[in-house]
């Protein structure tokens, strides 16, 4: 099964998925896709996201390899998230149908968050531009792929109807 949780900033996404994630089957894997850096605020979100994950789930880091990663999982996977794994790639350009194809492949079930960026104003620079394109693109082909979408806004949680029951 793959869930798509899709929502604005800080809008509770991870939240949400990381509820689903835990009512799924173990070993349950955590890909985080953000690189920290040397950020003290984002560090300091990342470890309040850390502290609230059981104790039992493993955490990967992911970039490029994120396909690979996927298909190499064992269990539930949740990856967090789509965006900086879009915006951390050169040039912006991603594997989205080998994303895809690992997430349709996997034995195991997925719970994949993304920000929903059709909501947010329209971006003021090309690089902004370019990212909201290539997410959109990449959030619509996995919706097309999952067997759950779901919108979460201040952490309620709306299920969506999947494009492919459309």
């Amino acid at each position: 099964m793959i869930t798509l949780v899709l929502g604005g900033a800080r809008s509770g996404k991870s939240a949400v998925a990381e509820r689903l994630a835990a009512d799924l089957a173990s070993p349950v894997t955590y890909v985080a896709t953000l690189e920290v850096g040397d950020d003290a605020d984002l560090a300091a979100r990342v470890e309040k996201h850390r502290a609230r994950r059981p104790p039992d789930w493993n955490t990967l880091q992911a970039g490029p390899e994120l396909p690979a990663l996927l298909r190499a999982a064992v269990g539930t996977v949740l990856v967090d998230s789509l965006g900086p794994w879009v915006s951390s790639a050169r040039s912006m350009v991603v594997d989205t149908g080998g994303l895809c194809s690992a997430l349709a492949e996997r034995a195991g079930d997925s719970v994949v968050v993304s920000e929903e960026v059709g909501l947010s104003v329209h971006p003021s620079t090309e690089e902004g531009r370019l990212f909201r394109d290539v997410l959109g693109a990449l959030n619509q082909a996995v919706a097309a792929a999952a067997d759950e979408v779901v919108l979460v806004v201040a952490g309620c949680m709306l299920r969506l109807e999947s494009p492919r029951d459309a």
